[in-house]
């Protein structure tokens, strides 16, 4: 077993984030541990500069990312947790892997088309060429797991095809170069949904402040935002995600929190007094998730050499990994001198 997945560094990290990505990667750094895997992380400022940003607030969101990574129970004795900019295996990866990617599905990416429909002043290439930087990023470790949220699985199968059509193309008559990864998608909480908008999907650019609940947000401004998400008028509370999408986003976060089905969560709700009841039991479960999570994040942020410490030491381990790949795929793409 050998899980790969990454983390942007940008933006407040909201519960979608949480769920979808960061408790998973807790989760596979023990699966791997007690398979005697490994479990990779990679914190991607490459991906983070292809639209329009900062370059000090890059630095300092790297440094939260991380921290609220660690603080999560993420582990550098246990898995490997790098800066993606540190391995420069992923941006010569690739390009080479750019030779094996169609236009046409670069094209066809969601990701793309949201992104690119934002941008004022600049829809740059990178934007263009983010599904293969992450395709690189993936194959680079010959992964054998990804774990990320629902927004993700069309990346995921796009990387798939990236290497079968590398494999087919540079290694048909040998053993395959590039290991095809299978994603990894959470039962519950695989979309959690903006607050104010339970037709959309919370989002680190584009969900409204009101509607967003960010890991680290203080439990009174937490509590606030439950109150004020918007439900129905009818104050049933069953789970039925076409037509009651407020309170169903409401029940599959208070099964999220509690780790429990959205069916229990539905019946733990039986004798309750209307939305109200509802609200408060999911604003006290979450806020008792992200709790542990806050406080050790306080302890961990002030100390940056210490991050950027662990940060080198996964550098390292990371290196030792992709080196070796991408030596594989110039071998067999003609690429250099022969080995």
């Amino acid at each position: 077993m050998r899980i790969f997945s990454g983390i942007q560094p940008t933006g407040r990290k909201h519960l979608g984030n949480y769920v979808g990505a960061i408790r998973q990667y807790v989760a596979g750094q023990e699966r791997a541990v007690e398979a005697g895997g490994d479990a990779i992380f990679c914190i991607v400022d490459l991906h983070a500069t292809t639209v329009q940003y900062d370059p000090a607030e890059l630095r300092e969101r790297l440094y939260d990312t991380t921290a609220l990574l660690l603080a999560a129970g993420l582990d550098p004795a246990r898995c490997v947790l790098f800066r993606q900019s540190d391995v420069q295996e992923h941006a010569e990866l690739c390009w080479l892997l750019c030779s094996v990617t169609a236009h046409g599905d670069l094209n066809r990416m969601h990701q793309f088309k949201d992104k690119s429909a934002q941008q004022r002043e600049l829809v740059s290439a990178g934007l263009f060429l983010y599904p293969t930087l992450m395709a690189a990023d993936v194959l680079a470790y010959r992964a054998t797991e990804v774990p990320v949220g629902d927004d993700q699985r069309q990346h995921v199968e796009l990387m798939r095809d990236i290497a079968l059509r590398f494999n087919a193309r540079f290694a048909a008559e040998r053993e395959p170069v590039l290991v095809v990864p299978e994603h990894r998608i959470p039962e519950v909480g695989a979309r959690i949904m903006d607050l104010q908008e339970p037709t959309r999907k919370m989002s680190t650019s584009s969900s409204s402040i009101e509607g967003t609940l960010y890991v680290l947000e203080e439990p009174a401004a937490l509590v606030k935002k439950f109150k004020r998400a918007v439900t129905d008028s009818d104050n049933e509370i069953r789970f039925d995600r076409a037509a009651k999408p407020g309170v169903s986003n409401l029940l599959e976060l208070l099964a999220v929190a509690r780790g429990t089905t959205i069916a229990d969560a539905q019946a733990s709700m039986a004798d309750a007094r209307g939305y109200g009841d509802l609200k408060l039991a999911t604003a006290e479960a979450v806020d008792g998730l992200l709790a542990p999570v806050r406080e050790r994040y306080a302890e961990l942020r002030p100390d940056e050499a210490a991050i950027e410490e662990a940060l080198g030491a996964g550098a390292e381990k990371a290196r030792a990994i992709a080196s070796g790949v991408l030596a594989d795929v110039r071998e067999v793409m003609g690429v250099g001198p022969r080995r």
